[in-house]
């Protein structure tokens, strides 16, 4: 008789995706009741920066320098989460995550695979918050139906939102960054980041089977195969279809575009927006935009070279150095690992990003590598960690954080070096 492994707190609430909102996403406008702590801590950092400008700390020309370097992403980043959250909301998400546990019929290994699709065409496709901030609420709230041990899909999200976020600038905040500085197209990007998110993938999967989804850590043989869910009239089917429509627009354009993606993504929200403007304006509120995310980013890029002026900058070029070798390399992706780690990778990537040589391409996507896949470690290391953390305790899922720390350890280790290793052969 199967049971639930002790690693389970319990059983998440079965809840509706389209219930589910981003645990530090005000649900009704922006009052100040709403706002969580992680919030006033963005916010913090905002005031931070203004203050490091106001006070001559940051030289004003250098500050709107980098205000205009990041202008296109927020647009960009505030468009695409705009879009997957209308997206959630028409239940996109919650058709395909059905779908695939349906199409695994009730074997394990079957959904596994399938389930690790899912959340790395998520990541690289729409971005890692999507799938840390739409994609883990679904996972979370098919347990329940399908009898699934929910820390297994938990974990699956969670890890893959980090580590399969390498192959495209759209996948990942840090990507754009760095591929702006290197000057590749979104192809051109891909050609050189296939093999380094390959082999990431390929040692998420190894580390996912073994410490959370074989026989003895999920306690089952079989899952229940949940129904389909489907739309309840014709005002939700075309919704889905619309939004659905939306997201492939979006993806096509990805490497058509290049540099010019932001476009492709506020076409596609448009195109989202405009249909539940049509079909069902209650949907649209202001706490659609996320306004959280933009504030943090401009706060992050007024502090961190604030920071770099005052010595940040030193530590990271004694921890990275600037040899462009292999040695180079791996030093980069240890240091920015480690600093995401302790602290978070996006200020983790932009400090490292300052010292790195222009000339220096392969120890930059080295750095992005220790900055995207290493972030598995400690619960901070990332937003999308951040996130999908907070989610499992909003359903009632209890990860251990000494389990979680040694597996994640494990896993970057793993899947930094061998990601870099692959970078270096194929360049």
């Amino acid at each position: 008789m199967s049971h639930v492994p002790d690693h389970v707190d319990s059983a998440p609430r079965p809840t509706s995706s389209t219930d589910a909102a981003a645990p530090d996403r005000p649900r009704k406008g922006l009052g100040l009741r709403n706002i969580s702590v992680l919030d006033w801590v963005r916010l913090g950092l905002l005031a931070a920066g203004l203050l490091c400008v106001l006070t001559g700390l940051l030289p004003r020309d250098e500050a709107a320098e980098n205000m205009r370097r990041i202008g296109p992403l927020l647009l960009f980043l505030g468009s695409v989460i705009v879009l997957a959250e209308l997206t959630r909301q028409a239940k996109v998400f919650d058709v395909i995550a059905h779908r695939v546990a349906i199409l695994g019929r009730g074997n394990y290994l079957a959904l596994f695979a399938l389930c690790v699709l899912f959340a790395s065409a998520t990541t690289i496709l729409l971005n890692l918050d999507t799938t840390a901030v739409l994609l883990t609420p679904v996972m979370l709230a098919l347990a329940a139906p399908a009898r699934i041990p929910p820390l297994p899909l938990a974990m699956t999200t969670l890890w893959l939102a980090n580590t399969a976020s390498l192959l495209l600038p759209v996948s990942n905040l840090t990507n754009l960054l760095a591929a702006d500085r290197v000057a590749l197209h979104a192809t051109e990007f891909a050609a050189r980041m296939w093999a380094p998110q390959l082999v990431s993938i390929a040692a998420t999967m190894l580390c996912l089977w073994i410490w959370f989804w074989r026989r003895d850590r999920r306690g089952s043989d079989r899952y229940v195969p949940p129904e389909p869910v489907r739309p309840r009239n014709a005002k939700e089917r075309a919704l889905l279809y619309a939004t659905a429509c939306a997201c492939l627009l979006f993806i096509v354009a990805i490497p058509i575009l290049g540099e010019s993606i932001g476009i492709a993504a506020v076409v596609a929200a448009a195109i989202a927006v405009t249909a539940f403007a049509l079909l069902d304006r209650s949907a649209l509120r202001i706490s659609l935009i996320p306004w959280q995310l933009l504030v943090f980013v401009v706060g992050l890029f007024l502090v961190v070279p604030t920071l770099s002026r005052l010595g940040l900058s030193d530590v990271m070029h004694a921890l990275i150095g600037d040899d462009a070798g292999a040695s180079g390399a791996f030093r980069a992706a240890a240091a920015g690992a480690a600093l995401s780690n302790a602290a978070n990778n996006l200020p983790a990537y932009t400090a490292g990003e300052a010292v790195v040589p222009p000339e220096n391409g392969d120890q930059l996507l080295a750095l992005l590598i220790g900055t995207n896949v290493g972030p598995v470690v400690t619960p901070w290391a990332s937003l999308a960690t951040l996130l999908c953390l907070e989610f499992c305790r909003t359903h009632g899922v209890r990860v251990p954080m000494t389990r979680f720390v040694l597996t994640g350890l494990g896993l970057a280790l793993l899947a930094t070096t061998g990601a870099v290793a692959a970078l270096l052969i194929t360049g």
